[in-house]
């Protein structure tokens, strides 16, 4: 069983990630609302992938994922991201995103994008 940490600002978007992911077999071993939190997280859990957003408060998406690949080059990080953030997707995918998954998701490909991983 993959173990996730998710990674968005909003509360029930994390809740929603939650359900759909423990729904189908994952196991979400932590939460973060920003990326600071995430990467202290990221450190402490040491999930197999991390769901990320972009635009977060305090710390964003990017420089999050930046500071997990420092820790971890072969980290797997999946961005959740709502349309219109595209040049931030390209850039993510640049620094080692492993793929994107644009809000609002469909629930069956979020689940084939982090089954692939």
């Amino acid at each position: 069983m993959k173990k996730i940490l998710i990674v968005d600002d909003a509360a029930f978007m994390r809740f929603a990630i939650r359900t759909v992911l423990e729904r189908n077999g994952f196991q979400v071993v932590g939460e973060a609302e920003n990326g600071s939190v995430a990467i202290s997280k990221y450190k402490e859990l040491q999930p197999d992938i991390v769901t990320m957003d972009i635009t977060m408060p305090e710390m964003d998406g990017i420089q999050a994922l930046r500071e997990i690949r420092k820790l971890n080059p072969n980290s797997k990080i999946i961005i959740i991201s709502a349309l219109g953030q595209e040049s931030y997707v390209r850039e993510a995918v640049k620094l080692g995103a492993k793929g994107f998954v644009v809000k609002p998701y469909k629930e069956d490909y979020l689940i084939r994008t982090l089954s692939k991983l």
